[in-house]
C-alpha cells in the first residue's frame, strides 16, 4: 500500500502489493484502461487474490481512495498539531503537498488529479472530504482570529490554496517541468498579499 510519509512494509503484504500495482496502473493509464489482469501481472498475484481483497477493479479503486485519503488526513493533523499560526499552517501544508508531489507523485496524481466519480460513482466529490474540511475549518479559524482577511469560506480557502492545487495540477500535467518546491517561495508570497491583514506598527488587529 502507498504511503505518504512512511516506508512501505517490507515484505509487503498481498493487499498492499495490489493496491500499489494498481495505483501505478490507474494514474499512469488510465482507470478505463486498465483491467485486472493488468493489475495482476503487474503486482504478480493471482486473479483470485485480487478478487478475494478487493472483488474487482472498483473495489480496488474505492480501497485506494479510502486509503489515500486517511494519508491526507493524517498529514492536515500533523501539520495542526504543529505550535504554528493558521497562516504557518496553511503554508506547511502547501509545502508538503508540493514536496509530494515531487517523491510520492502518484499518490497526490489519485487523490487531487483523478476524477473519481468517473470510477467510484457512490463517492462524494473530493473536496467534500475530511481532510478538505478541516483545511477550511483552518482557513475559517484564522478568519476569526482576525489571522486571515474575512470572506466567505470558501472564497478564502480557494485564494489560499487553489493556487498550490492549480500548480499541482500543471506539474503532473507535463506544463510545469521546475520541481514545485522551487516555486514556493514566489506563490506564497502572491498567495498572502491579498489574504493577510496588515496590521500597522503599534495598532492591534484584534
Amino acid at each position: 500500500m502507498p504511503y505518504l510519509s512512511r516506508p512501505e512494509p517490507d515484505p509487503k503484504p498481498m493487499d498492499c502489493r495490489i493496491l500499489t500495482a494498481a495505483l501505478k496502473l490507474f494514474v499512469n493509464q488510465g482507470y478505463h484502461n486498465v483491467s485486472v489482469h493488468d493489475v495482476q501481472k503487474q503486482a504478480d498475484v493471482s486473479i483470485g487474490s485480487i478478487y478475494k481483497h478487493f472483488g474487482g477493479k472498483e473495489g480496488m479503486a474505492k480501497a485506494l481512495h479510502e486509503r489515500l485519503l486517511v494519508e491526507m488526513n493524517e498529514m492536515v493533523d500533523s501539520v495542526i498539531a504543529q505550535d504554528l499560526t493558521i497562516i504557518e499552517q496553511c503554508n506547511r501544508i502547501i509545502e508538503l503537498l508540493f514536496e509530494y508531489t515531487e517523491t510520492r507523485c502518484e499518490i497526490i496524481a489519485f487523490i487531487l488529479h483523478a476524477n473519481h466519480t468517473e470510477f467510484i460513482s457512490d463517492e462524494p466529490p473530493i473536496c467534500s472530504a475530511e481532510p478538505f474540511q478541516k483545511i477550511r475549518d483552518m482557513v475559517q479559524r484564522g478568519m476569526d482570529t482576525g489571522e486571515i482577511q474575512a470572506y466567505d469560506c470558501l472564497i478564502a480557502a480557494s485564494v489560499i490554496f487553489g493556487g498550490a492545487f492549480r500548480l499541482i495540477h500543471m506539474r503532473l500535467d507535463g506544463l510545469i517541468d521546475r520541481p514545485l518546491p522551487e516555486l514556493y517561495e514566489q506563490l506564497i508570497d502572491a498567495t498572502w498579499r491579498g489574504m493577510k491583514i496588515q496590521v500597522e506598527p503599534g495598532v492591534s488587529n484584534k
